[in-house]
């Protein structure tokens, strides 16, 4: 017989724990999880505080936008300070011009021997009541210009008081004795190189001589004396030779480059083809037409170096066939 145990069952236990449902975790401060929401949270954002978004490109334009228009005002702040400064100017130049400041009250002339001032002050003429500002030196020197003696002039301003006149004179260059309309006396004129003729030079005693200017007879006496030239020639102060034997006198000492020229202290010139030079040693030399000078020179120095001192005249019309005489 079996024996009746009594058994009792233990209660199964669950083949599977279960866990609780995990939460949806909510961020800080109730700030929403999902991204658009995010999106929508900082767009809100922005527009309640106001603020805009902008691209770095829109930033950069804008600030050269503004640093051109600061420029554009600087620059034309310049102008307007530079316009008012021009019409200051001129409205002071103007007040200037038509008042009697730098009035002239001395005139300084340079280069001028064979003028006088009273001659230079005669030919200026300088308007009495004129100043600095107001005189025309454009006329100053058209007035000088007409003077045979001035070649080249220049009138400058000296401020404060000062009118400056700077000139260049035709030097004389032979003095050239002049038969009367009678051919009974002769009279002596100055010529320059350019064959312009400067004046009558009258004998310096005279009322006439005493009222020209020293220098006048000082370079006379050294000039080359062109003599012989033929009847008819008559001179006008200022106006240019025409004559053929005293142009060809002049163009043969202008023509000569040696030592030889240096020497010559007369010219007789009867014609254009006959002229005959006289040196200081008083020896005479037939030139002839002002052409082939440098080989008539040449001709010339060598005769008187080989027969130095007993040569009295020397034949150079035709520099290939010179003839001399001696003492």
């Amino acid at each position: 017989m079996r024996s009746g145990r009594s058994s009792s069952r233990r209660p199964q236990a669950a083949s599977r724990s279960t866990r609780p449902a995990r939460r949806a975790a909510s961020s800080p401060f109730g700030a929403p999880s999902s991204g658009s929401e995010r999106l929508h949270a900082a767009r809100a954002a922005r527009e309640g505080s106001g603020l805009t978004s902008m691209r770095v490109g829109d930033i950069r334009r804008n600030d050269r936008i503004r640093r051109d228009q600061e420029r554009r005002r600087g620059v034309a702040r310049r102008v307007v300070a530079v316009l008012v400064a021009i019409a200051a100017f001129l409205v002071a130049g103007a007040a200037a011009y038509s008042s009697n400041l730098f009035a002239i009250e001395d005139v300084s002339v340079e280069g001028v021997e064979h003028l006088t001032s009273e001659e230079m002050s005669r030919l200026a003429a300088i308007p009495a009541d004129t100043t600095l500002l107001r005189v025309d030196t454009g006329k100053i020197e058209a007035n000088i210009l007409r003077d045979a003696w001035i070649k080249k002039a220049k009138v400058s301003r000296g401020f404060p008081n000062t009118l400056v006149i700077s000139a260049t004179e035709r030097p004389i260059a032979a003095t050239v004795e002049v038969l009367s309309e009678d051919g009974s006396t002769s009279e002596l004129w100055a010529i320059a190189d350019d064959g312009t003729w400067l004046c009558r030079i009258p004998d310096q005693d005279s009322a006439e001589g005493r009222a020209m200017s020293p220098a006048i007879y000082d370079d006379a006496a050294h000039a080359l004396a062109i003599t012989d030239v033929a009847y008819g020639l008559r001179p006008e102060v200022g106006s240019t030779c025409t004559d053929a034997s005293v142009n060809n006198a002049l163009a043969i000492v202008s023509g000569m480059t040696t030592e030889l020229k240096d020497q010559v202290k007369q010219i007789s010139a009867s014609s254009s083809d006959n002229a005959t030079l006289t040196l200081d040693s008083n020896v005479e030399i037939a030139f002839g037409a002002a052409e082939d000078i440098r080989d008539k020179e040449r001709v010339c120095l060598q005769i008187l170096k080989d027969n130095e001192g007993s040569v009295a005249y020397i034949n150079v019309r035709v520099a290939s066939s010179p003839t001399w005489r001696s003492v």
